[in-house]
């Protein structure tokens, strides 16, 4: 997880360098987006679906051992929402692709249906990798306004027995979602890292734009979850 912006850079790069390949059938020339879009696809599928340990992980594993697999599995989810969100950055992946995943972590168009703890965690990883460029366009504000009032609703739902369908830490991490799309996707980072004039530039502006939204700025960088890298023209569309 400590990586997704240096690889979605360099699948950036590699853009540039391999546009397109030639189709195993000679056909049309397979693009580099489509091949970087069903990758994607199918690391998501696959994912969801198999975050338990399979069979033969638990006939090999008992205790802490099984538990590992399993946290090993759920870190890798998450790393790649977060990977997926940076290649929606380097408009590598469509704001209509960001948004389907996003509705679908959450099951905006099955209400009565319960997700699962690991997808709404992805959805939250997803959001704050993405937030503040996917909510400047039009398409992208009806995705997150669903997207969040769904998370919300999640938040507070109750089982049968009346007690809290999610457990804490979710109900946590969703709020601080919330939160931080309430603070203009702003929020403090404890990181610290080698800047160019124009990140600090960038920084300075964030500083004012946060306190103007009520964020204390200090003991911490203030960073703008979901900005899109600075080498890439705002201007761009999605």
């Amino acid at each position: 997880p400590h990586y997704c912006e240096t690889y979605a850079d360099l699948v950036f790069s590699l853009k540039s360098v391999f546009p397109e390949f030639a189709a195993p059938d000679g056909g049309k020339p397979i693009t580099f987006k489509s091949s970087v879009l069903n990758i994607c696809q199918n690391e998501f599928e696959e994912l969801l679906t198999n975050l338990e340990p399979t069979e033969d992980e638990k006939a090999q594993y008992t205790g802490e051992d099984l538990e590992l697999v399993r946290k090993k599995r759920k870190d890798r989810m998450l790393a790649n929402m977060k990977f997926i969100g940076h290649l929606y950055l380097r408009q590598l992946l469509s704001a209509k692709v960001i948004g389907s995943v996003s509705r679908e972590l959450v099951s905006c168009d099955l209400a009565d249906e319960v997700p699962a703890e690991h997808a709404l965690e992805c959805a939250c990883e997803l959001l704050l990798a993405i937030g503040f460029t996917l909510e400047t366009l039009p398409t992208g504000q009806q995705v997150i306004h669903q997207v969040c009032s769904r998370l919300m609703e999640l938040k507070s739902m109750k089982t049968d027995d009346g007690k809290a369908a999610y457990c804490k830490r979710v109900q946590f991490m969703i709020q601080d979602l919330l939160d931080t799309r309430a603070a203009g996707w702003s929020k403090k980072s404890f990181k610290s890292s080698a800047k160019t004039k124009d990140e600090i530039r960038l920084e300075q502006e964030r500083d004012i734009s946060a306190r103007q939204c009520g964020v204390d700025t200090s003991g911490g960088e203030v960073v703008v979850a979901g900005q899109r890298p600075v080498y890439l023209s705002p201007a761009v569309s999605a």
